[in-house]
């Protein structure tokens, strides 16, 4: 990031700003969260107080602390609205941890009786699994790392092994352990993980884990850019005020929580508008489908075909339409709505969003890490329309353009700067060679993203050489354009 003009303050968090106790301990502590979940704390300790602030760690890299601390953890989150701006200075966070500097200091936070909630947004990839199964990878090298060392956490689920442990043997009751990522079914999913992992390490923890800790399943949206060094620098200009971390984000937001605490401790969060229900899952799928499987869509299509961000993409024709007939043909004909939506409603105002000529959202970036998102986003529709007698051929095409983004070469020859776990793996299929049919069946063959009951059916095999053939031939815009849109 930029450095701070020497004619400019530095942002500082308001004299009149409350500094709560500390009740939530973050991992992975980034854009996402600071421009969502913190400001909703934020909201809920003024209208109904609280003691909970927020401790942010950072499991990789001591850059936001240094920028954070500095200004004593405020930062500004700027909505970026069709019509302008709008700025306020969030004041959740109270400091910044770095867990590889001090993971002692990290599970001091989390063990202390106080905190009442751990809540995590550090991507699928911080999960360390395998996506199409949901089970723990014990090959990670963070989880080899954990069971190797077990007082040196290196991965979040490690740390939440470790400090659960820490209170168990202290007589403390467990924290409520509240994930804040895209994965389907997430709390359960994150349970699971918790306990493969402490089972390793002692069974009497996996059992007290099982019998007293709660995993809420949640579902979080809103869109949130990478801030770049250019918006840190207008964002200066404009306010006279130089921040180091601000955020940016669109005006709308949504917040689902299982409503499953331990002890029944948690903010006021339905009083600023958080909907707390008993089942997340109709939420979860209609927005990991609906809105992350079509980013997907936009994100390797539109990159391919040469739209550097998402409001670039659905000002195509081709794009658009493209989109609208995933939603109407092949994505809503097999979701479940929530109570009281209507799919088509909500899905016409995904396209205003995706719209908003504020949001410069690039596809480079929702592109990021495909082998772990497909599976929820894209391959559950795929099988649940393989299942009911129906070939999705535009989820498919959606999947081929993966396929071709991560060759790392696009359509006009240049190269493609992939970030993908497997992004070596993938390359390595196209650099082997052979027929179309021969590199589907090697991304086919990967088991951590396919399950092979799916990566068998005739229909999926012979559906995807087709949408890469044509993607190959026509190019991505081309391809996209033979879908008519809503019927």
């Amino acid at each position: 990031m930029s450095g701070k003009p020497d004619d400019l303050p530095r942002l500082n968090r308001p004299g009149d700003a409350p500094q709560p106790g500390i009740g939530i301990v973050h991992l992975g502590l980034g854009a996402f969260f600071r421009a969502h979940g913190a400001i909703y704390l934020e909201e809920a300790m003024a209208k109904s107080g609280g003691d909970w602030g927020v401790v942010g760690v950072s499991l990789r890299h001591a850059d936001l602390r240094d920028r954070l601390m500095p200004q004593d953890c405020a930062y500004t989150a700027c909505e970026l609205g069709p019509e302008g701006e709008t700025l306020h200075v969030g004041t959740a966070v109270q400091s910044v941890l770095v867990a590889p500097e001090d993971p002692e200091a990290v599970l001091d936070a989390m063990a202390r009786p106080q905190t009442h909630i751990v809540s995590l947004t550090v991507t699928e990839k911080g999960y360390c699994h395998a996506p199409s199964t949901g089970r723990l990878d014990f090959a990670h090298p963070d989880i080899v790392a954990d069971l190797a060392d077990p007082a040196k956490p290196v991965s979040a689920i490690g740390f939440l092994c470790r400090a659960l442990d820490r209170r168990r043997m202290a007589g403390l009751r467990p924290f409520t352990v509240l994930t804040c990522d895209n994965l389907p079914e997430n709390g359960a999913m994150l349970r699971g993980l918790v306990l493969e992992l402490a089972g390793r390490m002692d069974a009497d923890l996996a059992g007290w884990i099982e019998a007293e800790c709660s995993f809420p399943c949640t579902m979080v949206d809103r869109i949130v850019p990478a801030t770049t060094d250019a918006d840190i620098a207008r964002l200066a200009e404009q306010t006279g005020v130089y921040d180091a971390a601000p955020v940016f984000h669109e005006p709308f937001r949504q917040w689902v929580i299982e409503e499953r605490f331990v002890d029944g401790t948690r903010p006021d969060l339905g009083a600023v508008g958080v909907e707390l229900t008993d089942d997340v899952r109709p939420y979860e799928h209609m927005k990991l489908r609906c809105l992350n499987g079509t980013h997907s869509a936009l994100a390797y299509l539109g990159y391919l075909a040469g739209a550097e961000t998402v409001s670039e993409a659905v000002a195509r024709p081709a794009l658009t339409r493209f989109i609208r007939h995933l939603w109407a043909n092949e994505i809503i004909p097999v979701l479940t709505p929530p109570p009281g939506v209507d799919l088509h409603t909500y899905t016409d105002k995904l396209m205003e969003r995706y719209a908003n000529p504020g949001i410069r959202h690039r596809n480079w970036q929702i592109a990021m890490d495909g082998s772990l998102k497909l599976p929820q986003r894209l391959l559950g529709s795929i099988a649940e329309n393989l299942s009911a007698g129906r070939v999705p051929k535009g989820l498919l095409l959606v999947v081929a353009a993966w396929m071709r983004y991560t060759s790392g070469t696009g359509e006009d020859g240049q190269p493609i700067d992939v970030r993908d776990p497997m992004a070596d793996r993938l390359r390595a299929i196209w650099d082997r060679g052979g027929s179309l049919e021969d590199t589907v069946s090697g991304y086919l063959d990967i088991e951590e993203v396919f399950l092979p009951s799916l990566a068998r059916d005739p229909a999926m095999r012979g559906g995807l050489a087709e949408a890469l053939a044509d993607l190959m031939e026509n190019g991505a815009e081309t391809a996209a354009g033979r879908f008519s849109g809503t019927p």
